[in-house]
């Protein structure tokens, strides 16, 4: 296990070369802060009554020494039952909020609540200063390139034994890798920068990646991913990313990679406009997860797929109206040209059906629906099987990485019906908006195929610790542990 830090983090007090004092942090909840206090000195619980600290969730308070200095630090967990139950955000806020210096858990943890604790420590020290003139002079250190940075004074946790800190390292570098990639925007980030992106990541692997580009889409039977990127001066692309043994299970992630999405001829107002730099937060999800399956050398035959375009206005746009011939066959007849996520992914998944995989996950921003029904934190889950779909939910409650379950429910068929194609891209009426969106794709996956389809947001609305507005991968780690658990 290696020594070195890793962006706020060392492995265990071996680790610590410094020679400043490794702080202590205690973990309290409102429950077991009488305890905690009846174990102190009688000045250390003068001084946390005076300061009125009560557990709060998120508060931190820190404890003076006799001389003065910092002797260590409380920090609450609300209503918490147990530290078992600890999450990574019960983490993620105190970089910001502990004083400087090299922190270690005075409690002991099972090895499950430290890797939580960790993981949730090293979200909580990122940082987008990619843009910021002045990042420089109060990043503390920058990270590998992009575009994140450490907290502004040098905060570092001592890991308890016995965790996993290639996996902790795995799980902080595909997340941040997916949240660079999210913040960015579109005018830095298209179709070719995404590639690029996702060629770095094969590279650091061995991956072999292939492109089709503008006109080869429809040349390779790609009709409709070509369809609605090629209104834009930014040629679309299928990305197409291969790793591993290639008899071993097939595992296969498609991820909609729309670097900025319009709405096409059916403009989106400027409110619903100005976040749609994250509609490729499907793509970048799909290739955390592929990093992590990579990084632990799983033994699988995986493929990523990401339909790249941008969704734009221009004279080639496609048009309400159109009937367009998919990869499999069918006709679409076009009802929303601003529904484009759900006709790249068609191809998509109709070319990931075809090689028959052990199992295919799609990861897609693609409805609004999903968010009314909700919420912007818990990402909706579909599949089409049962056992698939407990066993995604599971994954995600063992992984603090939520979805919920939503049925296909085959009687919202029908709004997918048209007159003149053998299917509409979007319903015309105002309910079932998320699960009227998986049919479609449904259509495109043969049943024999275990397939989960994630409608996720991919962005923090609101502010709050460890969780800055802006992007948040959501889903990874609940695909990576689903993947180790079904195909190794």
């Amino acid at each position: 296990m290696s020594s070195q830090s890793f962006h706020g983090v060392l492995p265990t007090r071996a680790g610590v070369d410094s020679p400043d004092p490794v702080l202590p942090l205690w973990l309290v909840t409102e429950s077991s802060l009488a305890e905690w206090l009846g174990a102190q000195p009688a000045a250390t619980g003068t001084w946390v009554r005076q300061q009125q600290f009560a557990a709060d969730k998120h508060r931190v308070l820190a404890l003076p020494a006799a001389d003065g200095r910092l002797a260590g630090a409380l920090a609450g967990l609300g209503k918490l039952h147990s530290l078992d139950a600890l999450t990574p955000w019960h983490a993620a806020g105190l970089p910001d909020r502990l004083p400087g210096g090299t922190w270690q858990l005075a409690q002991p943890l099972t090895i499950t609540a430290a890797t939580r604790f960790g993981l949730g420590w090293l979200q909580g020290c990122y940082r987008h200063v990619r843009y910021r003139s002045n990042a420089g002079s109060n990043a503390g250190g920058s990270l590998d390139g992009g575009g994140s940075a450490a907290p502004p004074a040098s905060r570092m946790l001592v890991l308890p034994e016995g965790v996993d800190h290639d996996a902790l390292r795995s799980a902080a570098e595909a997340d941040r890798l997916a949240r660079d990639l999210i913040n960015t925007p579109a005018n830095d980030l298209g179709p070719a920068e995404l590639a690029e992106a996702v060629r770095a990541v094969g590279r650091e692997y061995g991956a072999e990646v292939r492109c089709l580009v503008g006109a080869e889409l429809e040349t390779a039977g790609f009709p409709l991913v070509h369809a609605v990127g090629r209104a834009s001066p930014r040629a679309p692309r299928l990305i197409d990313l291969r790793w591993g043994r290639a008899s071993a299970p097939r595992v296969t992630l498609v991820g909609k990679g729309v670097c900025f999405d319009s709405g096409g001829l059916d403009l989106k107002p400027a409110n619903a406009m100005a976040l749609m730099k994250k509609d490729m937060g499907g793509a970048a999800v799909a290739l955390a997860v592929a990093r992590m399956l990579m990084a632990a050398r799983a033994d699988i035959a995986l493929r990523v797929l990401i339909p790249a375009v941008e969704n734009s206005i221009g004279g080639a746009a496609y048009r309400p109206g159109d009937v367009l011939r998919s990869r499999k066959g069918l006709t679409v007849e076009i009802t929303n040209t601003d529904a484009e996520g759900r006709l790249v992914l068609a191809d998509a998944l109709t070319a990931a059906d075809a090689e028959q995989p052990a199992l295919l996950l799609d990861f897609a921003t693609l409805t609004g629906a999903a968010r009314t029904a909700l919420g912007p934190e818990l990402p909706a889950l579909y599949a089409n099987d049962a056992a698939l779909l407990a066993a995604a939910q599971a994954a995600g409650e063992t992984e603090c990485d939520p979805a919920w379950p939503m049925p296909l429910w085959d009687g919202y068929e029908d709004d997918l019906g048209s007159r003149v194609a053998d299917l509409v891209n979007a319903a015309t009426g105002p309910f079932a908006g998320s699960i009227v969106a998986a049919l479609f794709l449904r259509r495109f996956v043969s049943p024999t195929t275990p397939w989960a389809h994630f409608d996720l947001y991919a962005w923090n609305p609101r502010e709050r610790p460890g969780r800055p507005v802006g992007a948040e991968v959501q889903c990874a780690r609940l695909a990576y542990r689903l993947i180790r658990e079904r195909c190794g």
